[in-house]
């Protein structure tokens, strides 16, 4: 059973000086001096028998790819990860919807999507440089602001490994009318590949189903970029 006292925090990291100790370093430094793991060490309280819980928060960064595929898992999921049980799935799963509350109390400050360069201006330089092919969906809503931005999927992009469910999840869980898909191409060449094309059909059949529009996908290589809209494939004429 997980217990929440500050003693058991402390039993936890004992191993550590104080100037290393996640809590310490927010009340001398400052929140945005901490990493991404120490402040999820500081939510999560407590570790495991096996490690302490910045290696436990760690761990689950390394392991999801970061705080955005953390925020993906279900509270289910959140509870079959080693080292946590419902209490601190409860914890994490509360903490990240607060994070999106706080977005939607400043919708004017975020970036519109009107056109394909939009897309690339937000998030191209970044996908370009990247040595193994990613799949965003960029979510917007019905002003066409961005509303998140999430990956979800790492790997060869083709029809037959990529879940449709996992890239229609995130645009369900935040009630987005609307959105774009995105990925890389490694080798530098932004031509649509014959699975890209077979993938954007898929995905615009499911968006109907789900009654999210499917606004265009596009392709991101080396500076440059194609929109298979612009490009007259998948998407219906006119």
């Amino acid at each position: 059973m997980e217990r929440s006292s500050s003693n058991e925090y402390n039993t936890r990291i004992r191993e550590l000086p104080s100037s290393e100790r996640p809590r310490e370093r927010l009340r001398d430094l400052g929140a945005r001096s901490l990493t991404t793991a120490e402040l999820l060490a500081i939510i999560l309280r407590t570790g495991s028998a096996e490690q302490n819980v910045v290696n436990l928060a760690t761990a689950l960064l390394a392991r999801h790819n970061g705080l955005a595929g953390l925020a993906r898992l279900s509270f289910a999921e959140l509870t079959h990860e080693k080292g946590l049980g419902e209490a601190k799935a409860a914890e994490l799963q509360a903490a990240f919807e607060l994070a999106l509350r706080l977005r939607d109390l400043e919708p004017e400050a975020r970036p519109y999507v009107r056109n394909p360069q939009d897309v690339y201006g937000l998030i191209g330089a970044e996908m370009g440089m990247l040595d193994q092919e990613h799949l965003r969906v960029v979510l917007l809503n019905t002003r066409n602001q961005v509303i998140a931005m999430p990956e979800v999927y790492r790997g060869n992009v083709g029809t037959s490994l990529v879940r449709m469910s996992e890239v229609m999840r995130e645009a369900v869980r935040q009630n987005a009318p609307s959105m774009v898909l995105v990925h890389n191409h490694p080798s530098g060449d932004p031509s649509p590949s014959p699975d890209d094309v077979l993938l954007t059909k898929i995905a615009i059949e499911a968006g109907k189903v789900l009654d999210i529009e499917v606004m265009d996908h596009i392709v991101i290589g080396d500076h440059r970029w194609a929109s298979l809209k612009q490009l007259g494939l998948a998407f219906p004429a006119g």
